[in-house]
């Protein structure tokens, strides 16, 4: 019994920690969901998406619709933290697509319209494919792995800015706010994915973190990187 206590309480304790490295992700993600508001405010005053790039927002969109599913119940159980925290994602990238669109020059509208049409057809793919050629735990495997490569993908996206901060010698494009959030929201999912013993979560993050980033002095707002 005092065995069965400890072991009850040990498991308790567990699942705390693990339950609030998971919500402190989700808050820290919140942070860069909102943090190109400012941006898109002033695409709304002024009409135009100036030189801001769009490749950013599609490339966000892509990696939280891959990763809610990775961590819906069908594919990865226990781990609704990650489907939360994507699905909010999901909604605020595609409604600062949307807004991109509306207010971008032709040839970009149109871009930006084939890409977003691009990124729905590549998930209803992944979805397919990951239910109808894949069995538990192959299935969260495969999932997994796409979720990967899509964040390693998002949070290299900041190098398509890299050359417009050098050729106009400003750094209004590039926040350390948003660096900071990044850094945060990284640790705490490694921490989540540690007590989860889910390989891909940590893996993601660390994967995600050594990529790239722009120099954090640099004070842009391109969006959830």
């Amino acid at each position: 019994m005092e065995k069965s206590t400890i072991s009850g309480g040990l498991f308790s304790t567990y699942s705390i920690f693990s339950n609030a490295a998971g919500v402190a992700g989700n808050l820290c993600a919140f942070v860069l969901f909102v943090s190109p508001i400012p941006t898109f405010r002033r695409i709304i005053r002024s009409k135009s998406t100036e030189q801001f790039s769009g490749l950013p927002y599609i490339y966000a969109l892509l990696n939280c619709l891959i990763c809610l599913w990775y961590g819906t119940p069908i594919i990865s159980p226990g781990i609704i933290l990650v489907f939360t925290v994507n699905s909010v994602g999901a909604v605020f990238q595609l409604a600062y697509i949307l807004i991109f669109i509306v207010y971008a020059e032709r040839t970009k509208k149109l871009k930006m319209l084939g890409l977003l049409l691009g990124v729905f057809a590549a998930f209803a793919a992944v979805i397919s494919i990951s239910i109808c050629l894949f069995q538990p735990p192959n299935r969260q495997t495969f999932v997994g792995y796409l979720s990967v490569l899509s964040l390693i993908s998002m949070f290299a996206s900041p190098l398509f800015i890299i050359n417009l901060v050098i050729r106009t010698r400003s750094v209004e494009y590039m926040p350390f706010y948003l660096s900071l959030a990044t850094f945060l929201m990284s640790l705490s999912f490694f921490a989540y994915g540690m007590f989860k013993q889910d390989a891909f979560i940590y893996v993601e993050v660390w994967s995600a973190y050594i990529q790239p980033f722009p120099d954090p002095t640099c004070e842009i707002t391109i969006g959830m990187l």
